[in-house]
């Protein structure tokens, strides 16, 4: 399957929450994302990136896991132009969703990284490491996270370094290509 076709497809993620998500959904992307403060090395990080980056997110307006995470891709995109973010819905997109299965198992978000000319650079999916070590942390406890988050959340700032590092990973893939290198000629 030619997963690139389906970022064309995908949405913006007002765009998304608002076809795919009730009021409160909407509610706790919006509210990640105002939780989500990025430093200004961060920001300055972000800004020195170069090359473009297509983004396809497999998402849920539902999910506890896509709402605490998802608005760390856009706040990325913000700082940094070149990211370009999209959302599909999961159960839309049955199809990618049985392709991008985790562990054999139906996981959302699942985030797809493209070159500028569509070539699959990285994927990565679920959950981060920070998140998993929280979890591990509060074993036994409630079975389903609830997205829910606050300003100055250390969970949500943890989670966030981490996106930042794959973004930043998948950036340094991208301006070290020597496939791209030759293209753009640095």
């Amino acid at each position: 399957m030619n997963y690139f076709d389906r970022f064309a497809a995908g949405l913006p993620v007002n765009e998304f929450i608002a076809k795919y998500g009730t009021p409160p959904q909407q509610a706790r992307w919006r509210q990640t994302f105002e939780a989500i403060q990025l430093n200004d090395a961060r920001k300055t990080l972000l800004a020195s990136f170069k090359r473009e980056m297509n983004v396809l997110v497999l998402a849920g307006a539902w999910c506890g896991d896509c709402s605490g995470q998802c608005p760390i891709y856009d706040r990325c995109a913000e700082a940094a132009p070149v990211i370009k973010v999209r959302y599909i819905d999961r159960d839309e997109h049955a199809d990618v969703q049985k392709d991008l299965q985790i562990n054999g198992g139906n996981r959302v978000p699942v985030v797809l990284f493209f070159s500028e000319d569509g070539f699959e650079v990285a994927r990565f999916g679920e959950r981060t490491l920070s998140k998993y070590r929280q979890m591990m942390q509060e074993f036994g406890g409630a079975g389903c996270p609830t997205g829910l988050v606050r300003s100055g959340d250390p969970l949500l700032e943890q989670v966030t370094q981490d996106w930042l590092n794959e973004f930043e990973r998948v950036q340094w893939m991208l301006r070290l290509s020597p496939r791209l290198r030759s293209k753009h000629g640095d």
